[in-house]
């Protein structure tokens, strides 16, 4: 998938991942029940971006994004600093 976003300087662009539609017991939960993830995986980078690549799937800081939503996907806007690990 291309991005119709190009972050500039330390941004990383980011799809979030799904969250859990059942939990390991088996029950559905609604929508309403859903936390949000706070993974996701990067779709872009930034030209001052040093440990992050495209591709990688990275645990954020939940209340330092930005999020946007283009073409009926929601993309985040990171800083790398925000950027707590990333997922092997």
């Amino acid at each position: 998938m291309s991005t119709p976003i190009s972050p500039l300087a330390d941004r990383v662009v980011a799809v979030r991942e799904k969250a859990e539609a059942k939990t390991v017991s088996g029950l559905y939960l609604p929508d309403t029940a859903k936390e949000k993830p706070a993974y996701a995986t990067v779709e872009a980078v930034g030209p001052d971006v040093k440990h992050i690549k495209k591709g990688d799937r990275v645990v954020f800081k939940e209340y330092t994004t930005t999020e946007l939503k283009i073409n009926d996907v929601e993309y985040l806007v990171v800083r790398e600093e925000d950027v707590l690990a990333k997922i092997n």
